[in-house]
């Protein structure tokens, strides 16, 4: 049954502009980010605002790497903690917009902007009030016009939720990426649950069944969805878990999980091999002596390493060419690699180990 947007919306917006005040209001751990971030972003989370970082409801660190002159859009910005991290790794030279449903959430994060200029040395930041489904709605936001697209556990909030893949597929420039966090199941959400304002609320409700998120992400033109990272989510509130006991829905698993699409349209719908490998140069910030892609793709520095069609484009037709040597062309196909995207994909749900690369060694 389809989900009543207008009711949603409402609800969303009561539920994050007036029920939560501050971290501790939340019922379940789906929207708290249980790891700790990484020095650099800890550094930066340290110059944000008090106000700004208490409002925060994010699931995990969703900002990727390279990203010093671009241009960022965070859909469901809220507060603006992540506006604000972002901020200072895109530095003077790039810019950050905020969008968000909620004006009592951007109330925060607009009324802290000129504090946050003055810390940083500059202001290369703006929010806009919006539903991240209606983006084209907002005049400044033009085709082909942003590098990196983050969000931070929202779209699940999101009743229509093709209609915000397929904005952010329209946004991106060529190479550009959606880099976010979100809440994912082992199987779909029941109509029980799905009317529940409360676990809707609380980033359950809305979660997509892992496989027809992945289907939906290819069919907005997201060819090759890459797992960054996951996290089991706990039900740690006993009414929550409780009721999800008492409708039969025990078994429903819920993960955090961070993917990153790549709008480019040549990626095949699984991992070819062209006999095609890279050498990772050691030269993006941070990360001198190897890279992770995603998951199941870390490069040593200095080492060959074998991959399929679509990872080479990945790092050949994107912000991250300059770090590699590229070897291979596409003049012979050698099958499929084997394991390709047909399990769960989630580490901490115990998925089947991946398959080896058509006994390459390296990709998937």
């Amino acid at each position: 049954m389809p989900v009543d947007k207008t009711a949603t919306h409402s609800s969303v917006t009561t539920y994050y502009g007036e029920t939560l005040q501050k971290t501790s209001d939340l019922k379940t751990n789906a929207c708290c980010t249980s790891k700790s971030p990484p020095p650099h972003i800890a550094a930066a989370i340290s110059n944000v605002h008090d106000d700004v970082v208490s409002r925060y409801y994010g699931c995990g660190f969703c900002i990727p790497d390279e990203v010093d002159g671009t241009t960022v859009l965070d859909l469901g910005c809220g507060a603006g903690r992540d506006v604000y991290v972002a901020s200072q790794l895109v530095g003077p030279n790039g810019r950050v917009i905020g969008v968000d449903m909620t004006e009592e959430q951007l109330r925060v994060a607009r009324s802290t902007r000129t504090y946050h200029a003055e810390r940083f040395g500059y202001d290369n930041v703006e929010f806009h009030l919006g539903l991240i489904e209606d983006l084209d709605d907002i005049p400044s936001l033009e085709d082909g016009s942003v590098d990196v697209i983050i969000s931070n556990c929202v779209i699940n909030l999101c009743p229509d939720k093709g209609a915000v893949l397929r904005s952010c597929h329209r946004l991106l420039r060529h190479g550009g990426e959606l880099y976010f966090s979100d809440v994912y199941t082992n199987r779909r959400v029941p109509k029980e649950l799905r009317e529940d304002e409360v676990l809707w609320g609380e980033c359950l409700s809305g979660a997509m069944y892992w496989n027809d998120f992945h289907n939906l992400a290819r069919k907005c033109g997201f060819g090759d969805p890459r797992l960054v990272e996951d996290a089991p989510i706990t039900i740690e509130n006993a009414a929550v878990k409780r009721k999800l006991d008492e409708l039969g829905y025990s078994n429903l698993r819920f993960y955090s999980a961070t993917y990153r699409l790549f709008r480019l349209d040549c990626l095949e719908p699984h991992c070819e091999d062209y006999g095609q490998a890279v050498i990772y140069r050691g030269t993006i910030p941070r990360f001198e002596g190897g890279w992770a892609l995603d998951d199941h793709h870390y490069m040593e520095t200095g080492k060959v390493f074998p991959v399929c069609g679509n990872t080479y484009n990945m790092l050949k037709e994107t912000r991250f060419e300059k770090h590699f040597t590229f070897i291979g062309d596409w003049s012979t196909h050698y099958g499929i690699y084997d394991g390709c995207g047909t399990s769960m994909p989630y580490k901490s749900g115990g998925a089947a180990a991946r398959g080896g690369g058509g006994g390459s060694g390296g990709c998937c």
